[in-house]
């Protein structure tokens, strides 16, 4: 089992910045083998949607919107995925959730929210 608790959201202006984290805790066997580590997040009335995804090597994928102006990353000896949102726009505000695919399994967090005023 992995448990996965975000942090960092908030409510920003248009044009603001904010950095969410992700750390991950449990079972040692699923933590260490951890591959792909991604950002996802949901919108009232829309579906869930990718964000960023980073292997365990550390290549990444962005959503097109989100090139740019997200980063993501991890500390791979803190457990820690982050994703750093720049220059951020109204249609950024949603929950945000963060996934790891460890052993065969996809697990969530319990969702940060993220409000960009205007």
């Amino acid at each position: 089992q992995v448990q996965l608790v975000e942090s960092g959201g908030g409510l920003v202006q248009a044009g603001g910045s904010l950095r969410l984290s992700c750390a991950a805790s449990g079972n040692i066997f699923s933590i260490n083998a951890i591959n792909n580590m991604g950002w996802y997040r949901q919108a009232p009335g829309k579906q869930r949607e990718l964000v960023a995804l980073i292997r365990s090597g550390g290549s990444t994928n962005y959503a097109d919107s989100m090139k740019g102006r997200f980063i993501i990353s991890r500390n791979n000896a803190k457990n820690t995925m982050y994703l750093q949102m720049n220059s951020l726009k109204p249609e950024d505000t949603a929950v945000y959730y963060c996934n790891v695919l460890t052993l065969g399994r996809n697990y969530w967090g319990q969702g940060t929210q993220v409000t960009v005023s205007s």
